[in-house]
């Protein structure tokens, strides 16, 4: 597992949440002699995608996602984006969060088996930071916030090796193995199956800096060519034309990471067979994670470092639904399976000294203690207790 992990799958899986509720509130967007009934105007619109970046790139909450550490588990991860998704004044519904991470996990999940090489994971990163990057190009505070995480980015990563990048490709592949969504917009284009797993294609360019299969050859011991021989591969192959850029600005030639949204057509997601049939086996096991605390101690942290906007009496904020009616969403919260239904945990994380401090302590307590009590089990309840009433 590779400690470098977590920050690419932070950021996109951030980068299509931003995609993803562009689409949905431009198709929500209406005339401006209807905007004050509705109570919704385009300025809504780009407030949202403004709170929610600033909050994503804020500076400390970088800080502790950029420390090498190992990926924790996918309740964790869903709670921050569950904080992220409602850090502006739109608010999403149980029904409507569970689709959103649904495809988000999907897309990101999709682009990994996708990529020709382990390091084309950093370019469909980039390609999601220079999306993210045109949603606030007129807002330059926010841009320098993007542009510094650019900077760590291609500072931390773009001298790993090949090798590293292979760890960092199985780290993720393990994260999403047992993700089997089905998506309509990949059902329509014919790259997933319907008990969704996607479907690998036999054509294309090849890796950059390989050959196109086809061709064997043999070499003497004194390492001349003594033969060659041809095979047929089955497939459809073409030599990759060049590298995509690995700098902050450059072109990133994979179409990965880019927006598939740009062009609005409904988008529905359903649980595989196998999928229900992975959920239930995990609730079967109901043994304590040993981890638990190590998660919940870095959640505690990154969630430290969030800006939560406080609204007003006479901001009430206002609902966006992922789905095409209301009648839609009310059905899936309903036929969503128990064991689905992720709880959200309610952190009042804000610049507040108290706050902080109390999280320190908590910190404190668990690098002190070297020996695990006969309660430590039941720590990570407490940390949970704890934050709740921050």
């Amino acid at each position: 597992m590779s400690s470098r992990t977590l920050p690419l799958l932070f950021i996109n899986l951030g980068g299509e949440m931003l995609y993803i509720l562009d689409q949905r509130l431009r198709a929500q967007n209406i005339p401006a002699d209807k905007a004050k009934k509705a109570g919704w105007i385009e300025d809504d619109r780009r407030r949202v995608m403004n709170d929610i970046i600033t909050t994503m790139f804020n500076k400390k909450f970088l800080e502790e996602l950029f420390k090498p550490q190992e990926l924790y588990s996918k309740k964790a991860l869903r709670t921050v984006f569950d904080r992220l998704a409602h850090a502006s004044i739109m608010r999403l519904n149980q029904a409507s969060m569970d689709k959103l991470y649904d495809l988000m996990t999907m897309a990101f999940k999709y682009q990994v088996l996708l990529c020709p090489r382990p390091k084309d994971i950093l370019l469909v990163s980039f390609n999601h930071m220079d999306a993210i990057k045109d949603f606030v190009k007129d807002t330059p505070s926010i841009l320098s916030q993007v542009d510094e995480t650019y900077r760590q980015l291609v500072e931390m990563y773009t001298t790993l090796s090949s090798g590293e990048f292979q760890l960092i490709r199985q780290t993720l592949l393990i994260f999403f193995q047992d993700m089997h969504i089905r998506v309509s917009i990949f059902l329509k284009d014919k790259v997933q199956n319907s008990n969704g797993r996607f479907v690998l294609p036999t054509s294309g360019p090849v890796p950059y800096g390989t050959q196109v299969p086809g061709l064997i050859r043999m070499f003497s011991c004194s390492g001349e060519e003594v033969t060659r021989r041809q095979f047929s591969h089955g497939g459809n192959y073409t030599a990759a034309l060049r590298e995509g850029s690995f700098e902050i600005f450059g072109d990133r030639v994979t179409k990965l990471g880019t927006n598939m949204y740009s062009v609005s057509r409904p988008v529905e997601t359903h649980m595989s067979g196998t999928s229900k049939n992975s959920s239930q086996h995990t609730k079967v096991n109901v043994a304590p994670n040993p981890l638990a605390k190590e998660e919940l101690n870095l959640l505690a942290r990154l969630m430290g470092g969030l800006e939560v906007q406080t609204l007003g009496n006479a901001e009430s904020g206002f609902r966006v639904n992922l789905f095409s009616t209301d009648e839609e969403e009310e059905e899936a919260l309903i036929s969503r399976p128990d064991d689905l239904l992720y709880g959200v945990i309610n952190i009042q994380a804000t610049k507040d000294q108290q706050a902080n401090a109390e999280l320190a302590k908590i910190m404190g307590e668990f690098t002190d203690s070297g020996d695990q009590s006969p309660s430590s089990s039941s720590k990570g309840d407490d940390l949970l207790a704890m934050m709740d009433g921050l």
